[in-house]
């Protein structure tokens, strides 16, 4: 049994992500130099005081999740959303790489903070040679669907997506050239006053969980998993304070154990093994958060506990308006998450009453409500703090 879910795994996540040519003109909305104005602009947000904060713009980091393009301009990547029916509800019905019927979690957090939706992918700006400095200003989107925390998660399935690390280097770039038009002052004033969104360790789940139906000796323990996975994102988040970011708004793992590809995989029923590993990595979390911010004061956080909001969604669907939070909208088989999300697909006639998008996705809708939860929230969706009162802080 566990070698024919792992021949169905390898088989669906190639198949789901089939290597399609890229087509320049589509990778990106391309609005950025039209919704970015000459001088950087300044959002605010209303706290329920009445107070207005200020928010520079929004740093995103992380996988599919929030990816809005990233995997488009990586020619032997396998993980790609720029086909049909991907994008069937973004305006103009345009895949554009995002992982969704249409916006996702960072473009529903995006515009809770005052934005149109997301920034634009690293690499769609760096291919706008002549108006890259410029559209920095209005922020940058690193996420890289397939990716994870670990250097190595994701290039098993995928051949090539863009890690964290690697993610913070273009960052790393992306400062600089800052620095150089805004001077070090401006530059470091900006980037404390932003918003850093991340939203990642799903795949590295994921991929455990693949590895184990190997029965691979050489992988670790559960617990030795998640001590690497902190360690490593402590890492990473210490590495983007040293860059100079303040303010971050982290996104931890949905109960994936209850997704379509799941309950396709197993019996039906939630993977309870997966859960517990997506609880136990909010707990890990939460403790590096503690201990890195009792090293450098000036740092502040949201937590958002996305397995809570998600949990509540999956077991009481009715209560916020769904109708199904079982299968998926787009694919085919057992819970439509036997076979891709493609244009041979099977498709939900009202994407907003399903939870899910594809096998492991949420539905724009979906994204947007918990979007909300992490934005205003209380100390259940969110702690110590929710993303509106971050940035108020």
């Amino acid at each position: 049994m566990k070698n024919a879910n792992t021949s169905y795994h390898q088989n669906f996540c190639i198949g789901k992500h089939i290597l399609v040519k890229i087509l320049k003109c589509k990778l990106g909305d391309g609005e950025t130099s039209k919704s970015c104005s000459k001088h950087q602009d300044i959002h605010f947000v209303t706290s329920k005081d009445g107070i207005k904060h200020r928010i520079s713009t929004i740093f995103v980091f992380g996988d599919s999740t929030v990816d809005v393009g990233t995997n488009n301009f990586i020619p032997e990547c396998r993980g790609k959303a720029n086909f049909r029916y991907y994008g069937i509800d973004y305006p103009g019905s345009v895949p554009t790489g995002r992982f969704s019927n249409g916006y996702n979690s960072a473009d529903s957090i995006a515009k809770l903070f005052g934005f149109k939706k997301s920034p634009q992918s690293f690499f769609y700006l760096l291919n706008q040679t002549s108006s890259f400095k410029h559209n920095i200003r209005c922020g940058v989107n690193f996420a890289s669907g397939g990716s994870g925390i670990i250097d190595t998660t994701g290039f098993q399935l995928f051949t090539k997506v863009v890690p964290m690390r690697e993610q913070i280097q273009q960052f790393s770039t992306v400062c600089g050239n800052l620095t150089e038009i805004l001077g070090t002052e401006a530059a470091a004033d900006m980037l404390s006053k932003s918003l850093f969104l991340i939203s990642v360790g799903g795949n590295d789940l994921f991929e455990y969980q693949l590895n184990m139906s190997k029965n691979d000796p050489n992988l670790p323990e559960a617990q030795e998993l998640l001590r690497i996975l902190s360690s490593t994102y402590q890492i990473h988040l210490r590495s983007l304070y040293d860059l100079g970011a303040r303010k971050f708004g982290i996104v931890s793992i949905a109960p994936i154990g209850c997704c379509p590809l799941e309950r396709a995989l197993g019996t039906g029923e939630c993977n309870k093994e997966m859960n517990d590993l997506a609880q136990a990595f909010f707990n890990a979390t939460e403790i590096l958060l503690l201990n890195l911010t009792s090293q450098v004061q000036d740092m502040k956080y949201s937590l958002g506990n996305l397995y809570e909001i998600a949990y509540e969604v999956l077991h009481n669907p009715r209560s916020v308006g769904f109708k199904e939070a079982q299968t998926a909208c787009c694919g085919n088989g057992s819970y439509n998450a036997e076979s891709p999300c493609n244009r041979d697909a099977k498709l939900c006639p009202n994407r907003r009453e399903y939870v899910f998008w594809d096998a492991i996705h949420p539905t724009e809708r979906a994204a947007k409500l918990a979007a909300r939860a992490l934005f205003g929230g209380g100390a259940k969706h969110a702690t110590p703090v929710n993303f509106s009162q971050l940035i108020g802080d």
